[in-house]
């Protein structure tokens, strides 16, 4: 099995865009969302959708096809534009985010989205569970991987490095971690609210394969985890190193758009910056 976009950076480039204008109309209608979340990850999904990831739509089903975890799940408005960027979902869906019993709530729901591995919402267990299913692909002789995607501010969760413990017990040279590095979180930088570096340092201590990598530059990001060495027994870590609410001039790494969505003018000026 194999990516069925397998595009190059140039494209995922272009689609990370139409993602972008995606976030913010959707983020508009539903006049509420975590719009600085979302845009910093959008180039980070981006190339695992169009590039990276083993599975197919109509294989979803197939036990070795890849498994993805969105472990800051208040990022989901990413997601689901990534989704329906990809085709796998009607673009239609969108207008109904957040709206009451919708099929597009407010954080990863499994039982809603068959794209959904795993509902996150209390931040710190995605990692976790992708340990467990990182291990159980190993014990079952199956080739797939599991790539988990976390924010930093939710690394200062102890759950987080109980699993990287394990992961390094167990040898899971099949789990990749990226880390949306925005330096963000909430209402503040992530260095004063508890700090977090040197995490590159911390990641390797736990017995990590750890890269450091620009996580808005698609041709980056795939060189980066396309280099990775998932035979040797340690697992995986991407440092990607991204601007919260990239995209948007007004937005960027302003903590105030961690919940907030742009009103009035600044609807027009945003797409108009992503155009």
């Amino acid at each position: 099995m194999s990516n069925e976009f397998n595009l190059n950076p140039e494209q995922i480039t272009k689609k990370a865009r139409n993602i972008r204008k995606k976030i913010i109309q959707t983020n508009v209608r539903a006049g509420q969302g975590h719009t600085g979340s979302d845009l910093s990850e959008v180039d980070i999904l981006a190339c695992l959708f169009f590039r990276i990831l083993n599975f197919r739509q109509e294989n979803m089903d197939d036990p070795d096809r890849d498994r993805f975890i969105l472990s800051k799940g208040h990022g989901i408005c990413g997601l689901y534009c990534t989704l329906a960027e990809a085709g796998y979902m009607d673009e239609s869906e969108l207008q109904t985010y957040l709206q009451f019993d919708s099929a597009l709530p407010g954080h990863p729901v499994r039982q809603k989205n068959r794209f959904v591995e795993l509902n996150t919402g209390s931040l710190g267990h995605g990692l976790s569970v992708g340990v467990g299913l990182a291990l159980s692909a190993k014990m079952s002789d199956r080739g797939f991987r599991v790539f988990v995607v976390t924010g930093d501010g939710e690394l200062q969760e102890g759950s987080n490095w109980e699993a990287a413990m394990s992961a390094a017990h167990f040898k899971l040279d099949n789990l990749i971690v990226i880390v949306d590095r925005n330096m963000l979180q909430l209402a503040d930088r992530t260095e004063t609210i508890m700090a977090l570096e040197p995490l590159t340092q911390k990641f390797e201590a736990f017995g990590f394969d750890v890269h450091e990598a620009n996580g808005n530059d698609p041709a980056e990001l795939v060189r980066t985890i396309e280099s990775l060495d998932l035979q040797n027994g340690r697992p995986n870590a991407v440092i990607a190193k991204t601007t919260k609410g990239k995209g948007v001039s007004f937005i960027e790494d302003k903590a105030v758009w961690h919940h907030k969505v742009p009103t009035g003018e600044e609807i027009t000026g945003a797409i108009e910056e992503l155009e």
